[in-house]
């Protein structure tokens, strides 16, 4: 797709996130534009059902089908199965670096942090579907240094119920940081 129909399109599929993952999602990029999400198995949505701007706000509604042989319920912890809790919370970090490229801002990202995580339940293998709701609460494209920042506040949601809160979550895009020669060092 060109650089300007993926800044149009409101909606991913699996197909097109794991092409984004392995930067060939777009046929045109604009110089500089490095901006990857993780490749599977550490890739932790599997849609983005939905996501929209309005002003320096915004949203995402995304979603990560469960499987019964995910590698974290192999390990974490035998007989006693459950996704680490920052599993979902890198997959907000995810969702919002992408929202902040799919928003024009040009380079890679980064976490950044959050103020506050609350579990309030768990994710297991019988689970179906988890469900990532997120209110952008700003966006920043900050043009003097290159960079842009997004915050959000979200929820992470297991078969509709609520299993995480997460406020003020934040990634940004920075130009010039992707170490793109590994194993070498630059």
């Amino acid at each position: 797709m060109k650089y300007e129909e993926f800044l149009q399109q409101q909606s991913f599929d699996l197909q097109e996130l794991i092409a984004f993952s392995y930067g060939r999602l777009i046929d045109d990029p604009p110089e500089g534009f490095d901006a990857r999400l993780p490749a599977p198995p550490f890739l932790m949505v599997d849609r983005i059902v939905s996501i929209d701007s309005n002003g320096n706000k915004g949203g995402i509604v995304a979603e990560q089908d469960i499987r019964l042989d995910a590698w974290y319920f192999q390990c974490h912890f035998p007989d006693d199965p459950v996704q680490p809790g920052c599993l979902g919370v890198d997959a907000v970090w995810q969702l919002l670096g992408f929202y902040g490229v799919w928003r024009g801002g040009i380079g890679a990202g980064r976490a950044l942090g959050s103020e506050e995580v609350v579990f309030n339940g768990q994710i297991r293998p019988h689970n179906s579907v988890v469900r990532f709701e997120i209110d952008v609460i700003r966006f920043r494209d900050m043009k003097s240094s290159g960079s842009s920042i997004v915050m959000a506040n979200a929820s992470i949601l297991a078969d509709g119920e609520v299993v995480a809160t997460i406020k003020k979550a934040r990634s940004g895009i920075f130009k010039g940081i992707a170490y793109k020669n590994y194993p070498y060092q630059e």
